[in-house]
């Protein structure tokens, strides 16, 4: 069997993740350290042509060590589809740990060390890759990018820029009553398809496709699995695939923040009968 997984943190990359904030710039009441940071995902090479900005990692990211490979992830990879852009990419996030409750995101985007060290990963990306346009991926992502546009560098950045509402948005925003669960995914693909029509003409795809708008609702097929060449060496294909295998499980709180239960797929529990 061959498979290309991703080479790893070399160059410019390694310091980024050789030294990083710890539980004393992330306060474990707001975010879940324990589970320690998630970087990124995507190339590091030099070839990747856009950036996505997301906000933190969840379940299926603290199992796989590389962010958005949950159903939020094969959103977004369905989005980039769209474009044409099947390899060229790197996605990071605006908060290197899963937020714990409610808020802690939304206090802490913006706290000084936070964001100096996501400016560090950002510069390092727009100055090692030929980025062209760069998406951002509900409101901290959006914030993450308006901090960084602020600065010098950033400021200098040619790259076309869309926000976009966030992958899960049409759950979250549902399951406060106000909307119902089809009028957000309708938001959502509004705005997605507003995003197409910024970047499509703007980027270099990998594959040329022409420009496909979403309907009213992300459909099973729009989704896209996570290839091999983005997760570390030895990861199981089906943790890269459309099924959602891992979730936060316990009778409380407490055990709930300490537990993620991982469950292989049916169609993956290819041994012998028992």
């Amino acid at each position: 069997m061959t498979r290309e997984f991703d080479r790893g943190y070399r160059g410019s990359y390694r310091p980024l993740v050789e030294s990083y904030p710890d539980e004393t710039v992330y306060p474990a009441d707001s975010f879940r350290v324990e589970w320690g940071p998630i970087f990124h995902r995507g190339r590091l090479d030099g070839s990747a042509r856009v950036l996505v900005i997301g906000q933190d990692p969840a379940a299926h990211e603290a199992i796989a060590r590389r962010i958005l490979v949950g159903e939020a992830g094969q959103r977004a990879q369905g989005l980039l589809a769209r474009l044409g852009i099947t390899r060229s990419y790197v996605y990071i996030n605006a908060l290197l740990y899963s937020v714990y409750g409610q808020g802690g995101g939304t206090r802490h985007v913006l706290d000084p060390k936070i964001v100096r060290y996501r400016h560090r990963w950002i510069d390092t990306i727009v100055k090692d890759q030929p980025i062209e346009a760069i998406i951002t991926l509900g409101q901290l992502a959006d914030q993450a990018y308006q901090a960084w546009r602020a600065t010098p560098l950033g400021a200098s950045s040619q790259a076309v820029y869309a926000t976009v509402r966030h992958p899960t948005y049409p759950e979250s925003a549902s399951r406060s009553g106000t909307l119902t669960k089809a009028e957000a995914f309708q938001r959502l693909c509004d705005s997605w398809n507003a995003a197409l029509d910024v970047i499509h003409p703007a980027v270099t795809p990998d594959v040329p496709v022409p420009l496909r708008h979403y309907g009213s609702t992300i459909l099973p097929e729009d989704l896209a699995p996570i290839p091999d060449v983005d997760l570390p060496p030895g990861l199981p294909a089906w943790m890269g695939d459309l099924d959602a295998w891992a979730a936060r499980t316990g009778a409380d709180a407490q055990k709930k923040r300490a537990t993620i239960t991982v469950t292989v797929p049916t169609r993956a529990r290819t041994w012998p009968v028992l």
